[in-house]
């Protein structure tokens, strides 16, 4: 399973603790012994955590290794971690994290090796009566190497609950939750317009005048019919032939196309605001002291 830093995996994380931050946080053997400062957190890919990352940087300049959580017992009030039996040999033979290299199964099983160890789980079940009343630790038991599961390549965390469960109760905290109101959107298609173009037909009518020529023949009676005419006047024997050209016009009537309008479509916002009311739920702490006990609240 891929281990990512708890950043990666979720921008908001602090939103979860109440705005807090458990990178920085001081990480200690004893309630006087502090061994160095967690500076990041690795998480699978579910959210779960699984490493704190500590800077050994009070013991080995520069140095960082890996704590399991289940080896850790976090102390909400004065924001510290304690680990579960660490000391400084045990530190040095953690191998070194290098958070530009991946982590893979080999790299873990040499971390969990150390951790393993008879030498670590005797100075867990040897640590300061008054640091594990501090940080809520109990004794462990020795932990069996587990096998890969699925197809060798991978490890189940649930395997060792020892060295990657929280336990509420070691972390001493009541947890106290309440509702809040959250407002989304969401889209949905309420409709469809579809629009197109489609062809309608109409008769129409056009008159156009039109001239045709036509040759008129009329014979008349001149005014001087009946005289006589001169010898050699008269035309006798000859042919006389007029052309007259006659024409007519046509209507020439034909369909040609035009643009008529144009049409512009487009889709505008407009923008309400939703008004919701819903009853939300706070959990208080109720305290019930009997016989005047002797309470600080902070």
């Amino acid at each position: 399973m891929t281990l990512l830093k708890i950043k990666d995996f979720d921008p908001n994380y602090r939103d979860s603790f109440e705005g807090k931050d458990i990178k920085g946080m001081g990480v200690y053997v004893s309630v006087d012994e502090k061994i160095g400062t967690v500076s990041d957190i690795l998480v699978d890919e579910k959210g779960h955590f699984r490493y704190f990352v500590v800077d050994l940087g009070l013991w080995i300049f520069g140095k960082k290794v890996l704590l399991p959580v289940g080896r850790s017992r976090i102390d909400h009030t004065s924001e510290r971690i304690y680990t579960v039996g660490m000391t400084k040999q045990q530190a040095e033979n953690l191998p070194e994290f290098n958070e530009h290299k991946e982590i893979d199964y080999n790299y873990e099983e040499q971390v969990r090796g150390v951790y393993r160890s008879e030498a670590f789980l005797e100075s867990s079940g040897a640590m300061d009566t008054a640091s594990s009343r501090t940080a809520g630790a109990t004794m462990v038991a020795p932990i069996a190497s587990p096998q890969k599961s699925g197809n060798g390549n991978g490890y189940d965390y649930q395997q060792e609950p020892a060295l990657y469960a929280l336990n509420e109760q070691d972390h001493q905290t009541f947890k106290l939750y309440q509702e809040r109101l959250i407002a989304n959107k969401i889209r949905t298609k309420t409709g469809e317009v579809i629009v197109g173009k489609h062809t309608e037909t109409e008769k129409a009518r056009v008159s156009v005048p039109i001239d045709k020529e036509r040759v008129v023949i009329e014979k008349i009676t001149p005014t001087n019919a009946g005289e006589a005419v001169t010898l050699g006047a008269d035309s006798f024997g000859t042919t006389e032939v007029t052309h007259i050209n006659v024409y007519e016009e046509t209507a020439d009537i034909h369909k040609e196309a035009f643009l008529r309008e144009e049409v512009r479509v487009d889709k505008v916002v407009d923008h309400e605001t939703i008004e919701a009311e819903e009853t939300l739920r706070r959990e208080e702490l109720d305290i019930n002291t009997q016989e005047h006990p002797n309470v600080e609240r902070r």
